[in-house]
């Protein structure tokens, strides 16, 4: 709202919709009707429905509010007539909300639960031809293309129909979301390939081996989606080879938004750097080429772990310099994914051990240990301490990988998972050691993180997607189908 006003198109957009005249507001597009946003104090919103946005406070969910979620709908509309059931899932990603009172009633179109029984928000509006949702129809895969259809079908009619109200009833769950991710780097004939490792290892075992090369980012990342991945990861763990602003990377996403219609995260080189001509680029640069070619999320690796040492060194404080803080603050807390790189160290007692210590199954204790630059340096700093600085700083949620669980196909570390979900709100991300669909289960069920990611096993075809996520729900846990 303040870039509107800026700009001076606030009383014009506001004449616009008053008017009647057909508007989709989508996330901040619906915020901006009603009045005020604790996101922006001082700063007035259109004021066209009555409310305010506020942030969530249970503090027994993670926030942002990321992932998969149903709507609960209040009325009906021909928008939102082809999803009649809790199982029609959308994608949300938010820190704020609106609630429900009684002088926005005849706006609300949909609600959706998310923490206490109290606490539903407004997940969706609509009055004559101005609509808003709060969650995000253009990543919603085929249900958010269906809804923007049928949105677009009614403005081409004089009026809207006149249905006959059906509340849905029941209560909505936020899924667990199954990740797949794609590690992308250079072949030795210079080819973007996707490869896969083991302990972050990715040549063949043979002396001399090539990069494992297990098909192309852009057709496997159509093929996920088409198999039902809730979300997809590029890792492009070459980035630091060379520019850190990859062009082969940006065609890749590109190519992948055209067809491709849930989040897309990418990682590797978000960091300033000075390009061959001496010119000087800040994370900021390089994260906004990303989005612009079609990110929804950076991942952050090893800068973060740098940032977080500052943090500390600074007394708990952040100097809005990293590249954490930088991207946060121009495009939201949910845009930065901090990818946690550890591994185990093994001690006798937690006495005498500064850092956060566990006991793993078999009975011997470990805390494990931040590494950075693909796990080949370690640093002084345990993985919950980085999280926890990093969300201080700004970030939104954590990929919590594991060296020693990498490409071993034995499951998730468990321990390391539920120690992470107790020290840091932001949702988290269990990756490194899946093998089967078994082990998705038993990571939710053990751990409660927010999703889980897998790799080398949706590569070789050795597990479906499909697969996982049919367990997942037949064990009775949440899950986008």
């Amino acid at each position: 709202m303040e870039n509107l006003d800026k700009l001076g198109y606030t009383d014009a957009l506001r004449a616009y919709v008053t008017a009647g005249r057909c508007f989709f507001g989508i996330c901040l597009g619906m915020q901006c009707l009603f009045e005020s946003s604790e996101e922006s104090p001082g700063v007035k919103g259109l004021g066209v429905i009555p409310g305010k946005v506020t942030r969530f406070t249970d503090p027994t969910i993670s926030v942002p509010h990321m992932g998969w979620n149903a709507l609960r709908k209040q009325t009906d509309s021909a928008v939102l007539a082809p999803f009649a059931s809790l199982k029609d899932r959308f994608y949300f990603v938010h820190s704020f909300r609106v609630l429900p009172t009684a002088e926005n009633k005849e706006w609300v179109l949909s609600l959706t639960d998310y923490g206490s029984t109290d606490a539903a928000f407004v997940s969706s509006v609509q009055k004559g031809s101005v609509c808003g949702c709060q969650f995000h129809p253009e990543k919603s895969g085929a249900n958010g293309l269906n809804l923007l259809t049928a949105f677009l079908e009614q403005a081409q009619r004089d009026a809207p129909p006149v249905l006959n109200p059906t509340p849905t009833d029941g209560a909505t769950v936020l899924a667990k979301r199954i990740i797949a991710c794609l590690d992308v780097r250079e072949n030795d004939s210079g080819d973007l390939v996707v490869t896969k490792g083991d302990q972050y290892d990715v040549r063949e075992k043979e002396e001399g081996g090539d990069v494992k090369n297990l098909g192309k980012p852009v057709e496997l990342a159509r093929r996920y989606s088409d198999e039902g991945a809730d979300e997809v990861t590029f890792l492009n763990i070459t980035s630091f080879r060379g520019e850190v602003v990859d062009a082969p990377m940006l065609r890749v996403l590109e190519l992948t938004s055209e067809h491709v219609f849930v989040p897309l995260c990418v990682g590797g080189g978000i960091r300033a750097y000075k390009d061959a001509k001496g010119v000087q680029h800040s994370s900021l640069d390089v994260a906004a080429a990303y989005f612009r070619s079609g990110a929804d999320k950076v991942s952050i690796g090893s800068d973060a772990v740098d940032a977080a040492e500052r943090y500390y060194a600074a007394g708990n404080k952040g100097d809005g310099t990293s590249s954490i803080e930088e991207i946060s603050r121009v495009y939201g807390r949910q845009a930065v994914v901090i990818s946690v790189d550890p591994k185990r160290v093994y001690v006798d007692a937690k006495e005498g051990c500064k850092h956060t210590v566990c006991e793993v199954p078999g009975g011997r204790l470990c805390w494990w240990q931040c590494t950075v630059k693909g796990g080949r340096e370690t640093r002084d700093m345990d993985a919950f301490e980085l999280a926890q600085a990093c969300e201080a700083l700004g970030a939104g949620e954590v990929l919590l990988n594991c060296i020693d669980m990498d490409g071993q196909n034995s499951g998730f570390d468990t321990t390391l998972v539920r120690q992470m979900k107790a020290s840091v709100r932001i949702p988290v991300i269990a990756s490194s050691g899946a093998g089967n669909p078994q082990h998705f289960i038993d990571v939710f069920r053990g751990a409660d993180p927010d999703a889980g990611l897998a790799a080398g096993i949706f590569h070789r075809r050795e597990v479906g997607i499909d697969q996982v996520k049919g367990a997942v729900v037949e064990a009775g846990i949440p899950c986008r189908v």
